[in-house]
């Protein structure tokens, strides 16, 4: 974030976000939200689509809107926002769409954190209550125009399948009522409907951005064609920090279509009529970078810091009973270090957006997942306020974290980009894009980090004592977000999965060392649970190992006063056939966390080759969410992160060389999983009446450790560091 932003989040909405997810006073958002809406809805023109509620849009061809203040990159948003309002409603699932919220806090905030943002896995948690009641709030203004309509009582009227009918005969559509639903008054209680009585949640309706996806139709950032658009490439500095000395722009200027070159705080800006010519051109460009205060350091120079560092007691993160007096009386004392690569977020979509600049205006158009910030961010690029900058939110081609930016990094450039050309009388709309090596060379990481651990245990095998030091950087740290993730110097994304370890042990220390360095680090898809899982859960292991237990036993055990940890534990063993014999080569591997207050666990099987290569065949995973709104797009979530968290088990991480630049580039050597690669996957929800939790994230942090534990079982090996190796030894 550029030193000047100023981009406060409610106090009030800090615990929230603290606390995982969780809505708002329903009554205080309905109440904010019903007035403003209700009088827009009054002034539409007949035939028009008239909105009911802010978040509800019914059309005269009886199609019903879902504005969405979340983004849909891919994690089935839309659909699951879509089916709460169209459960409320009685709606016919044919009839739904979706479209994204305009940029506008005040409507659309993300009651988990105060802003209008996705992420966290928050979008179906705190939309929950809020959309149900924005649902059954436009069901009971339909039901009323209807009844003041045929003249009847309102109590006589059914609705179902988005048809509203009386016994007398008399029907109508949504669409037909609409104009009367807009101009009545929204009721201040709406009952919501009996969840005995769902009959579209906790069904495998359609996606609603299926079709236009399998098509082409979908709008992303790449579509957006404005008359006289221009495409810019930004050369950044190749190592992090390093600032523009000079540059000449001759060469670049001289290649045909090159419009302009512009200097701007992150590098200099080819612009030009299309990608490929600004690519030409950016090649051209001679710029001399000053370094003097870059990160020059490599990975493995950082490492080694690190590693000094865990040899001395960290900040407190968590503290019961006496760990010193536990270890003195323990009859065997177990340890083990793990380490964790930096790793780029890598979406199929790189970073992308169009700007079109006027002079009391912005029009954004942008996979945008922090809406709030961006805009804030945006305006005070131009001197404007934030009203001045509206926000069109499109598809996004994946994200994993990495378009959640403070600093709102792509945005911020593509304006600056496009104030630069308005300043020389070029008011042309302006699209930025990150090429794959831009992403790769130039993005946000999630961060590296060197865990220690250390555990007592007594004559019987039961686990006294647990020392846990983590050392990396905080992603919280410098951003708007530092006032309530950071407390007495501890970032709850570092230790989150270690310091709210569930395990029954006595006797417990979270240690954490919080890092500088220059390499700009970002929330990763799961957080602090992608590497906190992974060193926990194969400790765990080599625990069981070290005094004879079975990994499942030891974790029923240690989980009896967690009944959602034992839950998912259980059923993922069970469907996994924990205990019976495999076929020859194969082993398993267990492990099980919560995270974004749902619930994994997830089976491992792999199998191993005589030449010492292996391969994982199979996961089965076991999942609690909550109440389960899409099961075919919660089995679909777990599964891609299943895919996303052994993409990092097996592929090689982001290197620093020793003078700090990246080593990586491209998919070539920034590897990710093949179709080949990616086992076959069962996934068990477990059923549940609690709200919905998050789902796009939680699949992932399991499958590292499970795959680690299995090759354990059958190498007689530890393993302790991402990604594993390629081969193993046999036992």
């Amino acid at each position: 974030m550029t030193d000047q932003t100023k981009i406060q989040l409610p106090t009030a909405s800090r615990r929230r976000f603290l606390q995982g997810a969780g809505a708002a006073s329903l009554g205080l958002v309905v109440g904010f939200h019903w007035a403003p809406r209700h009088a827009m809805a009054q002034k539409a023109a007949a035939g028009e689509p008239k909105l009911i509620n802010a978040f509800i849009r019914i059309a005269p061809d009886n199609t019903v809107t879902v504005l969405s203040k979340h983004l849909e990159m891919g994690q089935g948003t839309y659909t699951g926002l879509a089916t709460i309002v169209a459960e409320e409603l009685d709606a016919d699932w044919k009839q739904m769409r979706t479209e994204g919220a305009p940029a506008d806090v005040k409507l659309y905030a993300n009651l988990a954190f105060g802003m209008q943002g996705t992420g966290g896995s928050t979008a179906m948690a705190n939309s929950w209550d809020q959309l149900r009641k924005a649902g059954a709030t436009a069901r009971a203004m339909l039901v009323q125009a209807a009844a003041e309509q045929w003249k009847v009582p309102a109590a006589e009227i059914v609705v179902n399948k988005g048809v509203v009918s009386h016994k007398s005969g008399k029907k109508a559509s949504f669409g037909q009522l609409a104009a009367k639903a807009a101009t009545i008054t929204p009721p201040a209680d709406a009952p919501l409907k009996d969840p005995a009585k769902f009959t579209l949640i906790g069904k495998d309706v359609p996606r609603l951005d299926a079709r236009a996806k399998s098509n082409g139709t979908a709008q992303y950032t790449i579509d957006v064609k404005l008359p006289g658009q221009l495409t810019a490439l930004l050369q950044r500095a190749p190592l992090f920090g390093a600032k523009v000395k000079s540059f000449d722009a001759s060469k670049a200027k001289a290649v045909p279509g090159v419009v302009d070159v512009v200097q701007i705080s992150n590098g200099v800006a080819v612009v030009a009529r299309n990608f490929w010519t600004a690519k030409l051109g950016r090649e051209a460009l001679e710029i001399q970078w000053d370094d003097s205060g870059a990160e020059k350091r490599g990975t493995d120079e950082i490492m080694a810091e690190y590693k000094e560092l865990a040899k001395k007691p960290g900040l407190p993160a968590r503290k019961e009973g006496d760990v010193d007096a536990a270890f003195a009386k323990a009859t065997k004392v177990i340890e083990a270090s793990y380490d964790f690569p930096y790793l780029a977020h890598a979406p199929m979509e790189p970073l992308d957006c169009v700007v079109k600049l006027d002079a009391d205006k912005v029009e954004i158009w942008a996979g945008d997942q922090f809406q709030t910030v961006d805009q804030g961010n945006a305006a005070h690029v131009l001197g404007f306020k934030p009203e001045q900058v509206k926000i069109n939110t499109l598809y996004a081609g994946g994200s994993f974290g990495r378009r959640a930016t403070m600093q709102s990094d792509y945005i911020v450039e593509g304006v600056e980009i496009a104030k630069a050309m308005g300043a020389k009388g070029n008011r042309a709309p302006v699209r930025l894009v990150w090429t794959r090596e831009d992403d790769i060379q130039g993005g946000r990481y999630r961060p590296m980090y060197h865990h220690v651990l250390k555990a007592g245990v007594d004559d019987k095998g039961e686990i006294i004592a647990w020392q846990h030091r983590i050392v990396g950087q905080s992603i919280m740290g410098g951003t708007a977000f530092e006032q309530f993730m950071v407390k007495d110097g501890i970032d709850a994304t570092s230790v989150e999965g270690a310091a709210n370890l569930p395990y029954a042990i006595p006797n417990m220390s979270v240690e954490l060392h919080t890092t500088k360095t220059g390499v700009p680090v970002l929330w990763w898809r799961s957080v602090g649970s992608t590497h906190t899982a992974f060193a926990t859960e194969v400790f765990l292991d080599e625990i069981a190992n070290a005094t004879g237990q079975d990994p499942v036993a030891l974790r029923r055990k240690l989980l009896a006063k967690h009944p959602r940890h034992l839950g998912v534990l259980n059923l993922a063993a069970e469907k996994a056939g924990w205990g019976k014999p495999l076929p020859a080569g194969r082993v398993r591997g267990i492990a099980v966390h919560e995270s974004f207050a749902s619930f994994v666990a997830e089976v491992a099987e792999v199998a191993l080759q005589a030449d010492g290569s292996w391969k994982v065949e199979k996961i089965v995973a076991a999942v609690d969410c909550g109440t389960p709104i899409n099961p075919n797009i919660i089995r679909a979530q777990v599964e891609s992160g299943i895919g996303y968290g052994l993409s990092a088990t097996i592929k090689p991480g982001i290197t620093l060389t020793k003078g700090g630049a990246v080593e990586q580039s491209n998919f070539h050597d920034y590897e990710v999983l093949r179709i080949h690669e990616m086992p076959k996957v069962e996934v068990h929800i477990v059923p549940s009446k609690e709200k919905p939790t998050g789902i796009g994230e939680p699949g992932t942090p399991p499958v590292a450790p499970a795959v680690a534990n299995a090759l354990m079982a059958g190498t007689k090996q530890v393993f302790r560091a991402l990604p594993l190796p390629d081969a193993v030894k046999s036992a």
